[in-house]
């Protein structure tokens, strides 16, 4: 039992908090901070920020939850450039080519092997949360974990059998990574399938943490306790410490998250709707495949027609421009599940709004972030060791499609949320066509400069397949410069 002078201490702070929101709010309207020639100019900026960190609505809940997911994503990014930089001067960049293109292999291949079900999850938990429908919602999120782990297995077991079968036709460097790369794919799959149980809870926090700050610092951690025993910095070693860092890391979020859905959900009865399940996490899991391939696929290419030390050059710069790329998943990350609320609402303005700031909340940020990356690129290719500067003039290239993408938003969550899963994997599966034709086409004859070409006219090609599509499919323009939205009045600022 909780003491009668602890409750009343939690009452007078929860009164004087309440208190100091008033005046706050009180004496920006009557703009008591600041002279009055500066409170003009400023106001506006004040009141957004006093909405987001006090808004009860939708709008503000997302921001609230993008601007967690973007934080996380920007200690993220450091703590990889940090990684990346010691694994490519450890291993040099031979050996470091090799554990990049096997590294990027399996998460890519383990991602697909959920089939759909880690973005399905997103797209039903808030509905069956919302219609009290938890029976469904107890189902989904125990059969979204075990199909993704049995999924994953089979496809781990059947690569390691091709790569088996394919013998001599493998360069000799590559075959004891892939199969190690093989053994990580059933953790990765399940800390994916997990990432989604947890967004769709808006736990962000949860879900962005183990994939992109713990995995990470685990690798270092391994990997330099490998070398203080003497062992040498191979590939081999870099996907051994990989091996132990992903399992580790998803078994503790296992846990984690396992607990704090006891405590959130009554325990009871499961409803299984795999046939249902399936129908919508399949034209997911084409979307989701055809966008990590085509994320990934210049890298992968480059794999394919050069040698690991082109590939470790162009996957740096690719890590460095990845500075640019976490502002979109970010976003991505905080608006997903309140499309499929706002979207099974039934609350049309409410979603226009909505889609409205989450195309500028990405294309604004991405934008500064991008010129930032152009004028510390050529020092932060420095830091991978000799030779990894020839990337930078990539990077003018490769910048135009990161930031033409980010103009129009998470796109592709709004198509998923909105039962436009087949459409969006139709448009992927054309740009990921495009993308696969112009890298084999100009990769052998203009090489690294060929592979940057052709990503950053798929993406262009994507970008304005997306936005044509939201606009045909759901009468909504999805561009950072359209016209605004009056915001409806249920939205609420505080």
């Amino acid at each position: 039992r909780v003491p009668a002078y602890i409750l009343e201490q939690k009452t007078a702070c929860q009164a004087s908090r309440q208190r100091c929101q008033v005046r706050f709010s009180a004496a920006l309207a009557a703009d008591q901070f600041l002279p009055q020639r500066v409170s003009r100019s400023v106001r506006p900026l004040a009141a957004r920020l006093d909405g987001l960190v006090n808004g009860t609505g939708e709008g503000a809940v997302a921001g609230r939850l993008s601007v967690a997911a973007f934080s996380i994503r920007m200690l993220s990014a450091a703590i990889a450039l940090l990684s990346q930089v010691l694994l490519a001067r450890w291993m040099g960049s031979f050996e470091y080519g090799i554990f990049v293109l096997v590294w990027l292999t399996a998460v890519v291949v383990g991602n697909i092997s959920c089939f759909g079900f880690q973005t399905a999850v997103i797209r039903y938990a808030p509905e069956y949360l919302a219609k009290g429908r938890l029976d469904a919602l107890r189902g989904i999120l125990v059969t979204s974990r075990i199909f993704a782990l049995a999924a994953s297995s089979i496809v781990a077991l059947l690569g390691a059998a091709a790569l088996y079968l394919a013998g001599a036709s493998v360069e000799s460097y590559y075959v004891a990574p892939f199969y190690l790369g093989f053994l990580i794919l059933p953790m990765i799959a399940l800390g994916d399938t997990l990432d989604g149980t947890a967004r769709s809870q808006s736990w962000v926090v949860a879900a962005l943490s183990p994939t992109y700050i713990v995995r990470p610092l685990l690798i270092l951690g391994f990997m330099g306790s490998f070398m203080a025993l003497g062992l040498a910095p191979t590939a081999r070693m870099a996907l051994l410490a990989s091996l132990a860092a992903t399992y580790a890391t998803t078994v503790i979020q296992f846990a984690l998250v396992t607990f704090r859905l006891d405590r959130a959900i009554p325990t009871g009865t499961r409803e299984v709707l795999f046939g249902e399940w399936f129908r919508v996490a399949l034209p997911i899991f084409l979307v989701e495949g055809f966008f990590f391939l085509m994320t990934n696929a210049d890298v992968l290419m480059v794999g394919r027609y050069m040698d690991p030390t082109h590939v470790a050059v162009y996957f740096a710069t690719v890590k460095t421009l990845a500075l640019v790329h976490f502002v979109y998943f970010a976003v991505k990350a905080g608006v997903a599940p309140r499309y499929s609320r706002l979207m099974h609402s039934g609350d049309r303005a409410g979603l226009e709004a909505f889609v409205h700031d989450s195309s500028r909340w990405t294309f604004w940020p991405s934008l500064a972030m991008a010129v930032a990356v152009l004028l510390i690129g050529w020092p932060m290719l420095m830091l991978f060791g000799k030779g990894f500067t020839e990337g930078y003039p990539l990077l003018f290239m490769l910048v135009l499609g990161v930031v033409a993408r980010a103009s129009v938003g998470p796109a592709e969550s709004l198509l998923n949320m909105s039962d436009n899963e087949r459409i969006c994997a139709g448009v992927y599966a054309v740009t990921l066509a495009l993308n696969l034709v112009m890298n084999a086409l100009l990769i052998p004859r203009f090489g690294l400069p060929g592979a940057a070409a052709a990503t950053t006219a798929a993406m262009i090609f994507e970008t304005v397949a997306l936005s044509l599509t939201v606009r045909r499919r759901l009468g909504i323009t999805m561009f950072a410069f359209a016209p605004p939205i009056s915001r409806p009045t249920s939205e609420g600022t505080r």
